[in-house]
């Protein structure tokens, strides 16, 4: 009898460990696969690519701007992307690479916020400005504030005002600032549109930190020309 109680309290010991590392083991293995998409989008970089696609895109941010971008009435309805990228060639669906200093981040960022794309690195939320830059653009990138173990938009709040954040695209690397920091609702979608003549990208994840979405913490940055 004493040997089996030993038997089920090393069981239950064992399995408890299991559950405590379990997070741990697909946080690393989430990082790996981000990692690796992250080198195959930059090694297969090539020069002047996909010219019909850069084309599409900028069509698209015309558009949404001169529409006033009239789908986007909320945060949550924002899985449609800004093209097919399968369609020009792109397998992955992968647009671009953001890199982060302030956050130790490098990450893929996919185009259209499908729960599929948020599992696997951040996104561009639909109807806001596709990742090429321009005047009259804001290019929403949301991701989740952890996610199985990986860190992904976890530790947003260490960026502060003036800190840069980078975009490589399938064209070039576009440079930003961060201009300002605020918390919003996720009604409250007015406050992630376009701002006329300037050149956006904004940072979008959940907030507070594990309180299942409540309020969105919002990190706008800008790409100023010289």
């Amino acid at each position: 009898m004493r040997k089996k109680s030993l038997l089920l309290a090393a069981l239950l010991a064992a399995a408890g460990v299991c559950v405590l590392l379990w997070p741990v083991f697909t946080g690393h293995r989430l990082q790996a696969d981000t990692d690796e998409a992250v080198q195959s989008f930059l090694e297969e970089r090539k020069p002047n690519p996909y010219p019909k696609l850069l084309a599409a895109l900028q069509a698209y941010n015309q558009r949404i701007y001169a529409e006033k971008q009239s789908n986007l009435t909320s945060l949550e309805a924002c899985e449609e992307p800004a093209a097919d990228l399968t369609a020009y060639g792109v397998e992955d669906d992968i647009i671009g690479v953001l890199e982060i200093p302030a956050m130790d981040l490098t990450m893929p960022v996919y185009l259209g916020a499908s729960d599929e794309h948020l599992a696997l690195g951040a996104a561009v939320l639909g109807s806001t400005s596709a990742p090429i830059g321009g005047d009259n653009t804001n290019c929403v990138i949301a991701g989740h504030r952890g996610w199985r173990g990986a860190d992904y938009f976890r530790h947003i709040d260490r960026l502060q005002v003036g800190d840069t954040v980078q975009l490589t695209n399938l064209w070039e690397t576009l440079t930003y600032t961060v201009t300002g920091i605020q918390v919003i609702q996720p009604h409250e979608a007015e406050k992630i549109k376009i701002q006329p003549n300037r050149d956006l990208l904004t940072l979008l994840t959940c907030h507070p930190y594990a309180s299942g979405g409540r309020q969105r913490y919002v990190v706008v940055c800008e790409r100023l020309q010289d």
